[in-house]
């Protein structure tokens, strides 16, 4: 396709079909580097909230740079891939000491920040900078695949060299903010993953994939998602005042944030194969439990979460104790049962104790 055409075409539909957001039209790098690493992995709809609140919170990058751990990871709640809060918090706080609270204007210095890639680093440039560069997200693979009928597969190493070369030459250099935004406000509402409205699509005579009959197959991806099944039993331990929890702190999902004591197991366990097994016998936190206890547990609700590599079966067990400071083991805490909301969970467990509200356990 004609670049010059596909240029003009584009900025004229983005003109009168933009999505108002927040950030957009933002030049700065602050916003725009917080709406970006929100909106990894995250739909819109689902981010706006989340921006919203921590520019109300943090409306700069020193005030995140200076917020606690814990604060920020309990706002983050719910968003999952949870490394991207950790993240932010490591750049917001070398951009504080080491740059005085400046963003570098420079696209691969901002690549050497920490959770800063190609995109989002082209995409602060762009947006805050009008630097030439092409921000090439799913939105990007998804209609130069399309326009251009290509087959490559958008992640293997040749397709990203390919399209990132590709995005560079359609980027109107002139105005590499509103061409960017353009592209990706198109492949979000027109060009959509599933169902594009080719019908009345401003490419319709111009896109080779739907000439073809592709567009369903288009863009093409070599590698298979497999996801691996992980199976957790939580338990939800309280005397009526405390409740027992820890903290994540090995590299893993949900690092960081608090949980109920857990055991992982192979398998999904029924009650009497879990309190059988070695290791709840040796778990420093069960062994001591009474019988009394033991007899108490309950078994809760069975919830399923996916996540990208990982499939979670998610078991809870209730217990009503006469005293949970008696069961404390090493690496445990208690916090009062007021105040539990006030600590990050994972989302699986947030949803159980809102649950909670609504329920008469015991």
């Amino acid at each position: 396709m004609n670049v010059e055409f596909f240029r003009k075409v584009l900025l004229n539909w983005f003109d009168t079909n933009h999505r108002p957001m927040p950030w957009k039209g933002s030049k700065d790098a602050y916003t725009v580097w917080l709406s970006e690493v929100i909106l990894q992995q995250t739909r819109v709809e689902q981010g706006l909230p989340y921006f919203e609140k921590f520019i109300e919170k943090y409306p700069t990058v020193e005030s995140l740079a200076k917020a606690k751990d814990d604060d920020v990871m309990r706002i983050w709640q719910g968003l999952g891939y949870y490394s991207r809060a950790r993240n932010m918090l490591v750049t917001a706080r070398e951009i504080n000491e080491k740059f005085d609270n400046q963003f570098p204007q420079d696209y691969e210095e901002l690549k050497k920040l920490k959770g800063i890639g190609s995109y989002t680093a082209a995409a602060i440039a762009s947006f805050a900078f009008d630097l030439p560069h092409a921000v090439v997200d799913g939105n990007v693979y998804r209609v130069l695949s399309r326009i251009n009928a290509i087959e490559t597969p958008i992640d293997s190493t040749k397709g990203k060299k390919q399209f990132e070369q590709l995005a560079n030459k359609f980027l109107d250099k002139k105005h590499p903010a509103h061409y960017n935004q353009a592209m990706m406000d198109f492949g979000a509402t027109q060009c959509t993953p599933k169902n594009p409205k080719c019908d009345d699509c401003i490419f319709k005579k111009n896109c080779k994939a739907f000439e073809l009959n592709l567009v369903a197959d288009l863009p093409v991806k070599e590698k298979k998602l497999k996801r691996k099944n992980r199976y957790f039993n939580f338990f939800y331990i309280t005397d009526g005042k405390y409740i027992l929890i820890e903290k994540r702190t090995q590299e893993d999902i949900w690092q960081n944030l608090f949980q109920f004591p857990l055991i992982e197991t192979e398998k999904q366990f029924s009650k009497d194969e879990l309190m059988k097994s070695k290791r709840m016998k040796q778990h420093p936190l069960f062994k001591n439990f009474k019988r009394a206890d033991k007899k108490n547990l309950r078994q809760g609700i069975l919830k399923q979460q996916d996540l990208t590599h990982q499939r979670l079966f998610i078991q809870f067990y209730l217990l009503k104790t006469e005293n949970v400071k008696a069961l404390m083991a090493e690496g445990f805490s208690f916090v009062n049962a007021e105040l539990i909301e006030v600590h990050a969970f994972p989302k699986t467990i947030a949803e159980f104790l809102n649950g909670l509200k609504e329920m008469t356990l015991f």
